[in-house]
């Protein structure tokens, strides 16, 4: 059995509550940001012993660190006195405040929220058991959320009872159904699959809706829509929230839910669910080209949207986009099993070094080749990333979803809507910048952090760089690819300063953190 190795105890212990938890997570969370957004960049972080050393906001901050760039904290202290006692998260949010000057009372709010809500989810876990599916159990298994995000488990809404749809509770529930009428119904691509979820009267056609965005929208049952009631099976929402699994199509479907999670409200805008359905259709042979050159490499394709035009607010909030299950484009034997949920477990085994080679090679390879050989911009994050792993737990299966994050640079893009040609279009610097991030920073070094202890992690990013640098022979070695094994720093997403200055995620901008993959190219 894997054993879970993070900052915090995934599930609480006797000896150690819920409060317990959600606090030294909140702390983490927020002190790993600290480290890479504000004391680092301002050249206020000293190694020190077996600790990370900061000045932050006029005082002395440590914690014990490991991980590397994916910088794993133990419990953190502050120097008061000439006594270090522990910091709590309310101190470091002062501390926060104090460094980054101004007025943002709606920060100390933020992350208050989300640490009630860790709170809250570490709790339940207790009363409830995981799914015995392992890939839906892996969907589940996020109790801490980003690593490096201020308030990784912010839900904010209007109304509703959150808890009752949070993955990390093992939710399982019934979705609304309605029926739209046809001369009202928004269809593009092939929807059908939700056609099985009920029985719709003559003229109308079922439309599933996410329960808590029924609620959230009351939308109008005035005869354009009717009541249908609820779905026979249960719904398991993912790692997203917004997204579920619905046994009965074995489809996911992602709904809009207006409902601010970490930064951003999780709304399918109706040039994203054109754009979706639209990459499906162009990236099918892109994929084809990428498993034959790396088999292994999977994808879960988006190939139909259905909602109601009733006026943009309700055209976008019921809009459901039908994706294909991980269950149905594994292979034979090969279990998914969400990224983020490895990223989160000690992963010793037998031969380590042959388990990272395997999950770099199937990881890695399809993502650079999409970028350098077709021009699109997958978004690899642990959230994204699906791995196939066969009866020994070796990765053979790399399985890519979500096409919201998916760009294109370069593409003839004439002939689509202007607004869903610019929601589909990165130029090359942006699109790489967001590959490097998503793939290095945010996914391999947290895998690489969990085998910490059974290898270097010198000697790991020392076996990546090589397949990094045989792929590169094999392509002619393009610019881009000699940046980055030459050691150019890698660009990690600012979620605090987006964060503190109100800002959209759309407007997030880079740091700068140390690139272990340097080497002479």
């Amino acid at each position: 059995m894997d054993r879970l190795v993070i900052d915090a105890p995934a599930t609480p212990q006797e000896d150690d509550p819920a409060a317990d938890v959600a606090e030294r997570a909140t702390v983490a969370a927020l002190l790993r940001c600290c480290v890479r957004e504000v004391a680092g960049p301002r050249g206020h972080v000293w190694p020190s012993d077996e600790h990370l050393l900061l000045e932050l906001g006029g005082s002395w901050v440590r914690a014990r660190s490991g991980g590397g760039i994916a910088l794993r904290l133990g419990p953190a202290e502050r120097l008061r006195d000439g006594v270090w006692e522990p910091l709590t998260s309310a101190a470091l949010v002062e501390l926060v405040t104090a460094e980054l000057g101004g007025d943002n009372p709606e920060f100390a709010a933020q992350v208050a929220s989300s640490r009630s809500v860790l709170e809250a989810l570490a709790s339940a876990r207790e009363q409830a058991a995981p799914s015995p599916d392992p890939w839906l159990a892996s969907e589940q298994s996020l109790l801490l959320g980003h690593a490096f995000h201020p308030t990784p488990k912010a839900r904010t809404a209007a109304r509703g009872d959150w808890l009752s749809y949070a993955p990390e509770a093992y939710a399982r529930f019934p979705l609304r159904l309605l029926g739209v009428r046809r001369d009202v119904l928004v269809e593009e691509g092939d929807a059908s699959a939700l056609d099985r979820l009920g029985t719709a009267p003559d003229g109308y056609a079922p439309l599933p809706v996410h329960p808590w965005q029924f609620e959230l929208l009351d939308p109008p049952l005035d005869g354009r829509l009717i009541d249908l009631g609820h779905t026979a099976a249960l719904a398991t929402p993912t790692s997203s929230v917004r997204t579920v699994y619905e046994p009965d199509l074995d489809k996911c479907l992602k709904f809009s839910l207006d409902v601010r999670i970490t930064n951003c409200v999780r709304k399918n805008a109706w040039y994203e669910l054109a754009g979706s359905v639209e990459l499906s259709r162009r990236l099918a042979p892109v994929f084809d080209d990428l498993a034959e050159t790396f088999p292994g490499t999977r994808w879960l394709p988006e190939p139909g949207y259905r909602s109601a035009d009733l006026g943009l607010p309700l055209l976008e909030g019921l809009g459901v986009l039908v994706r294909c299950s991980p269950w149905g484009r594994s292979g034979s034997g090969v279990t998914p099993v969400l990224a983020g949920a490895l990223a989160v477990r000690d992963l010793r085994r037998a031969d380590p070094m042959a388990w990272w080679v395997a999950y770099v090679e199937r990881v890695a390879l399809p993502v650079l080749d999409a970028y350098v050989r077709h021009g699109v911009v997958l978004e690899p994050h642990l959230q994204n990333v699906l791995v196939g792993l066969d009866g020994d737990g070796m990765p053979v299966e790399a399985i890519f979803r979500d096409l919201e994050g998916t760009k294109l640079v370069g593409h003839d893009l004439s002939g689509l809507a202007p607004e869903v040609a610019a929601a589909l279009t990165y130029d090359a610097e942006r699109g790489w910048n967001r590959v490097v991030y998503c793939l290095f920073v945010n996914h391999l070094a947290e895998i690489a952090a969990t085998l910490e202890g059974a290898c270097a992690l010198r000697e790991l990013w020392a076996a990546a760089a090589d397949i990094l640098a045989s792929y590169a022979d094999t392509r002619g070695w393009p610019q881009p690819l000699v940046n980055l094994l030459a050691g150019i720093p890698l660009p990690a997403k600012a979620n605090l300063t987006v964060r503190w200055s109100r800002a959209a995620d759309r407007h997030a901008t880079y740091v700068p953190v140390a690139n272990p993959l340097a080497r002479l190219a």
